[in-house]
């Protein structure tokens, strides 16, 4: 196993041909990764077939098994740093793979709000799914756009800066779509929480109780979407730091804020998943269940017409 080495900021384009990592990946860490993105993936996969969320399987399982050929790329480079193929396969993996999982996220939000409220929301479920899915969909794109275009210049012995920069702005893109999706999260929970909708509606009641089950959904979502944001933002210093800085030359900055993390944020979801908490795919579309008692939101203290 060879240690972390720094190396020196390269000026020109043909330095590239060296490693380009400035480290050395350590190969336990990669193996590690491979595994716990594996075991992960496994079970969502089951679990989605169980609960019928077919969803998760082009979200958290394209997540996951992105995330394993990414960590698979940097295990090969761990083998042998100086080969350009497992380089250019974890550059553009692991920086589009969390993308997926934040969709998953918008999905659930999007389901807590039809089931507590959309009166509470700025935006209905509906809208919210479409809005932010769109916005992750575009930084998906940019994201991919700019890492083939980092990929290739590698392979040409370039300077991979330029795609870099596209990259960046896919993180940063992406960075504030959840930070507005988070605003208006915690907006709707507040409002909900406090009984302040937005608009008239004949009921706040949706039928579906604010129970114990869809409080730890809550809490599942808030530390999965906290651990991809933290993940975003050290992506976009990393790359604001460019290809030859301090940041992106530290393995354990890596291994922490973004597999550390990224981790973190798949593995809530198995643990606090919408098919248990919220229930089967089938109940997910079924028209909302008469409630049994009617309050009305122009009573309730702090309503806005």
């Amino acid at each position: 196993m060879l240690p972390e080495m720094s190396l020196a900021a390269r000026a020109s384009s043909s330095d590239f041909v060296r490693n380009p990592y400035g480290y050395v990946p350590t190969e336990w860490i990669c193996i590690l990764f491979i595994v716990l993105f594996g075991i992960s993936t496994a079970i969502h996969a089951g679990q989605a077939m169980q609960t019928r969320l077919w969803w998760i399987y082009p979200t958290i399982c394209i997540a996951g098994s992105l995330e394993i050929l990414g960590w698979a790329g940097r295990l090969w480079s761990s083998l042998n740093v100086d080969a350009k193929n497992p380089y250019l396969m974890q550059i553009v993996t692991t920086i589009i793979a969390p993308t997926p999982l934040v969709a998953a996220n918008f999905i659930i939000l999007g389901q807590l709000i039809r089931r507590l409220g959309q009166c509470y929301s700025r935006l209905s479920a509906k809208w919210y799914t479409i809005v932010f899915c769109s916005c992750d969909i575009v930084a998906l794109i940019v994201q991919a756009v700019g890492g083939g275009a980092a990929a290739t210049a590698v392979n040409n012995n370039k300077n991979p800066a330029p795609g870099g920069h596209v990259m960046l702005a896919g993180i940063v893109f992406q960075m504030a779509s959840i930070t507005v999706y988070m605003t208006l999260a915690a907006e709707f929970i507040f409002r909900f929480l406090y009984d302040r909708p937005l608009r008239h509606a004949e009921s706040t009641m949706t039928g579906y109780n604010f129970d114990r089950k869809v409080k730890l959904m809550l809490l599942g979502l808030t530390f999965s979407s906290i651990c991809i944001y933290v993940r975003s933002v050290y992506r976009t210093i990393e790359l604001a730091d460019g290809w030859t800085g301090y940041i992106i030359h530290t393995q354990r900055y890596f291994n922490w804020m973004d597999g550390g993390m990224i981790t973190l944020a798949i593995f809530t979801v198995n643990f606090l998943h919408p098919g248990y908490l919220l229930g089967h795919g089938d109940e997910w579309n079924a028209p909302m269940p008469a409630s049994t008692k009617v309050v009305d939101p122009r009573k309730s203290e702090g309503y806005e017409a």
